[in-house]
């Protein structure tokens, strides 16, 4: 071996070492790969509950009154004027000052006042005094304007008193010729429309008696 071949190899030997003494001193150390996390799918969430379909808004009440209100603009609608009148008051009972109750009331007392003179005109005594009666009655209502009608509880009052006068003298004729029964059904009309009249009731009283007395005789006698 030469001599200066010597100091080269060992110049090689220790350059070799320093350089696998710096990588490895530059070299990080292979950390272990942290294991995986499983994949979990996400919490399954409950659906919303369902509401109930909204029910549907109840229509207002109708009050007592615009009842009985209704009721008596049907009647009046079928010619009923006084059943009518009796369905407004009752209204006014339950609602002093109803509108609809100032409107009609007047205008179905002037139909119930003509519907009286009508019935007299056609020979009907007994519808002729009811109704009549039925406008004094109402009249003199709070919902009652007698300013407006063409009439006044005076002139009514003296239709009713004529009629009452004429069937009571035409019963009277009747039973004093012994049509008892005739008379009867006189003083029973008066009666229909004025319960409160002292003179037929009595009257009527004593025909009765009278009829029952003569079915129980014998005949031939």
């Amino acid at each position: 071996m030469r001599l200066g071949a010597f100091p080269r190899a060992i110049f090689l030997l220790a350059l070799t070492a320093f350089f696998f003494h710096g990588c490895a001193g530059r070299t990080k150390p292979i950390q272990p790969t942290p294991p995986e996390k499983p994949i979990t799918a996400p919490p399954a969430t409950a659906p919303p509950p369902v509401s109930a379909p909204a029910a549907p808004a109840k229509p207002p009440e109708i009050s007592a009154a615009d009842k009985l209100f209704s009721q008596g603009m049907a009647a009046l609608a079928e010619g009923e004027q006084e059943r009518a009148l009796e369905r407004f008051s009752e209204a006014w009972k339950e609602k002093p000052g109803h509108a609809g109750v100032s409107r009609e009331f007047d205008g179905a007392l002037i139909a119930l006042k003509k519907s009286g003179d009508a019935s007299f005109t056609q020979g009907k005594s007994e519808e002729a005094g009811k109704r009549w009666m039925g406008t004094l009655r109402y009249i003199q209502h709070p919902a009652a304007n007698g300013k407006a009608y063409p009439f006044t509880r005076n002139e009514v009052k003296a239709k009713v008193d004529r009629l009452s006068a004429s069937l009571m003298e035409k019963a009277l004729t009747e039973y004093r010729r012994g049509g008892v029964e005739s008379a009867i059904a006189d003083w029973k009309t008066i009666l229909s429309y004025d319960p409160s009249h002292e003179e037929a009731a009595r009257s009527l009283r004593t025909a009765v008696k009278q009829l029952e007395t003569l079915k129980k005789m014998p005949l031939g006698k």
